[in-house]
């Protein structure tokens, strides 16, 4: 599976700070749950991690802590596959607190969805990344509908699509009444969730998508594209665009100086959606700093 972006390169193959924590505690769990599990058969283990819908009240910590334990191979390696493409675009959009905060929303809130239908049975509980994972695919089809996702690396289909349909299937699953119904409750979950947060005051700041004035439209540019992203460096500046991005009130009106500041911030920002971060002029990113640090003194 991947994507190609507006200028024709594949992305999803920089793996992002958080994104990189995440592969590496989703595998390091799963090997303590592989031998806990399949080896020892210390089947007590997942009665303290797996979250289910009447164990939530004594276990809270399993809001979350589900999310990160898997027992079969295939479940984890499809849910380590998404989270590799889809999660650096979204973490180099947000930046890596925006990132962790969206996962950890979605995967509590499609544990809390799969509780409202199972909550009265004891019998019923969830593990894996999925629902979490499934939130980062309805948050890459919202922000990138157009964007052809090829899977197997063979097929392209456009995000909203994929998505569009992954979901129809798993609302064919649950209302068939099979027995995972509560893992695919889970992934709808999931996406409900994000959906839900992204359209939420909330929500993380997409700091690329700067309000503009309308002789400077981002519908008229022709949208966004993907930023690359490289780095701690790259993710302070992006830390200081969002700054600016936040900080467009009535202030930003008044006085021809300060309007011709915020111009040159816009083109800034116009260079980093067209070319990335890597692109910016020494000048340039002390120009972001310098903003940024204005806004946050008033």
């Amino acid at each position: 599976m991947a994507y190609r972006d507006t200028y024709g390169g594949f992305g999803g193959f920089s793996v992002t700070p958080w994104v990189k924590r995440l592969l590496i505690a989703n595998t390091a769990v799963f090997l303590v749950s592989f031998v806990m599990v399949a080896v020892l058969r210390h089947t007590w283990y997942l009665d303290l991690v797996a979250f289910g819908p009447t164990r939530f009240v004594t276990r809270p910590w399993t809001l979350l802590t589900y999310a990160f334990v898997h027992v079969g191979i295939g479940h984890i390696l499809g849910n380590l596959l998404v989270l590799f493409f889809f999660g650096p675009p979204l973490e180099g959009r947000w930046g890596s607190r925006g990132f962790i905060r969206f996962y950890l929303v979605s995967a509590a809130g499609a544990a809390l969805f799969s509780a409202l239908f199972y909550f009265w049975d004891p019998a019923n509980w969830i593990i894996g990344a999925s629902g979490a994972t499934f939130g980062l695919m309805m948050a890459f089809a919202m922000i990138w509908p157009e964007m052809p996702v090829h899977v197997w690396g063979i097929f392209p289909i456009k995000a909203k699509w994929l998505v569009g349909i992954m979901g129809f299937v798993q609302l064919l699953i649950a209302s068939s009444g099979s027995s995972g119904g509560v893992a695919v409750l889970a992934h709808l979950g999931g996406m409900a969730t994000a959906y839900l947060y992204l359209k939420s005051p909330w929500a993380p700041h997409a700091w690329g998508d700067v309000p503009r004035s309308p002789r400077r439209s981002p519908q008229k540019r022709g949208g966004t594209a993907l930023v690359p992203w490289s780095g701690k460096k790259q993710a302070a500046t992006a830390s200081h665009a969002a700054t600016v991005t936040r900080a467009r009130p009535a202030a930003a009106r008044t006085g021809k100086a300060e309007r011709e500041l915020l111009d040159d911030v816009d083109r800034i920002l116009d260079k980093i959606s067209a070319n990335g971060l890597g692109s910016l002029t020494e000048e340039e990113r002390k120009r972001l700093d310098e903003v940024s640090r204005r806004y946050r003194t008033n």
